[in-house]
């Protein structure tokens, strides 16, 4: 089996700000399974908040690459806990390569990655399009640039929050969903829950910092009038039965948890817990947001418009239209790299492991 990693920097529409900062370009790394002429491929972001770099993730791959080569016969769900550990618990390195491999196993076997799965594409949810942090005017003209999407999502964690929701629900009649991105106090998330409320809001993501107490969360969890979903308080497979209790639902990002094999397994234990699940993205190209959605049959809850917010990219896969998910042509989690664009995109040569 050959591996590859490709370097990429994606540029975006606009500069897109959360509470933690504001970038206007995406680093993003590219692994592709190569075993004889069938393409599969996966992705990763650099992220500084979380310490992952491409030197950091590359020298994760290294190891990767050679203890998969070892375990070809096993699925990707057999192999995920032994590359796990030689990876030494990269996760973000890990979720490219599996990825990867459910793509490949899924290109083997000219179905898709949720059938593979066993799973039933019915009323799948549609995709929210986010709004990132800026002056209330232009996030007011980003929500009119984007106009027939049926749910926004409000980035958050200013001064001006209600304001902000208050004169976009001027503009629109859809469904908001907001994203403090830990940003607020335990007090403000209750205070703010019940104003958000009456301007139509879904639920709040996130609102308290990690380091909150679960006196805190459950305070907010209790007395919040939105349901609350937990992000960052939910990265791993162990984090679920954690906020059984706390949230009232969970936002699974493949690239935190490891890939697509603990991503499944998560959201089918917060189901059994009674948690409303949802997955989300990072801004990433259409091979992430393609795996991505392969996990829609078992979501209440999707943003899944990482590859919109970008001004190009040099991937094809599936696509999301105003927030409907329309599936590729290709099997496996329907995404391919387009060789003969990758050129302005590439910040390091391509490097084989």
């Amino acid at each position: 089996m050959n591996v590859t990693l490709y370097y990429l920097d994606l540029p975006l529409a606009y500069p897109f700000t959360i509470a933690r900062g504001s970038i206007t370009s995406q680093p993003s790394l590219i692994v592709c399974l190569e075993q004889n002429g069938i393409f599969g491929y996966g992705e990763v972001t650099e992220n500084s908040y979380y310490g992952h770099t491409f030197d950091s993730m590359t020298s994760s791959l290294r190891a990767g690459a050679a203890a998969l080569a070892e375990l070809r016969s096993s699925s990707p769900a057999e192999a995920w806990t032994h590359l796990c550990r030689v990876m030494q618990d990269d996760l973000f390195a890990l979720s490219a390569l599996d990825i990867a491999a459910h793509d490949l196993r899924g290109k083997q076997r000219q179905v898709s990655t949720w059938q593979d799965w066993g799973l039933h594409w019915q009323d799948v949810p549609q995709s929210s399009y986010t709004i990132g942090i800026d002056t209330i005017d232009r996030m007011v003209a980003k929500l009119a640039e984007q106009p027939d999407w049926e749910i926004y999502k409000i980035k958050l964690g200013t001064v001006q929050d209600l304001e902000i929701v208050r004169e976009l629900r001027r503009h629109t009649s859809a469904r908001f969903r907001v994203d403090a991105n830990c940003g607020w106090t335990a007090e403000q998330t209750i205070a703010n829950s019940q104003a958000l409320a009456e301007c139509g809001v879904e639920f709040i993501e996130q609102p308290l910092p990690t380091t909150a107490t679960d006196a805190d969360k459950l305070r907010v969890y209790q007395y919040s009038s939105l349901p609350v979903i937990a992000d960052e308080d939910c990265q791993q497979v162990e984090d679920i039965a954690r906020c059984a209790g706390l949230y009232h639902g969970v936002n699974v990002k493949v690239c935190k948890c490891g890939g697509l094999t603990p991503a499944l397994q998560m959201l089918r234990q917060a189901r059994q817990l009674g948690l409303q699940t949802m997955v989300g993205c990072m801004v990433e190209t259409s091979i992430a947001i393609s795996a991505a959605a392969q996990l829609l049959p078992l979501l209440d809850y999707a943003d899944l418009d990482g590859a919109v917010l970008l001004r190009d990219q040099p991937a094809a896969g599936v696509e999301i239209d105003n927030g409907k998910v329309r599936m590729s042509s290709l099997p496996g989690c329907g995404a391919a790299l387009q060789a003969d664009r990758l050129e302005p995109f590439l910040i390091r040569p391509p490097l084989q492991l």
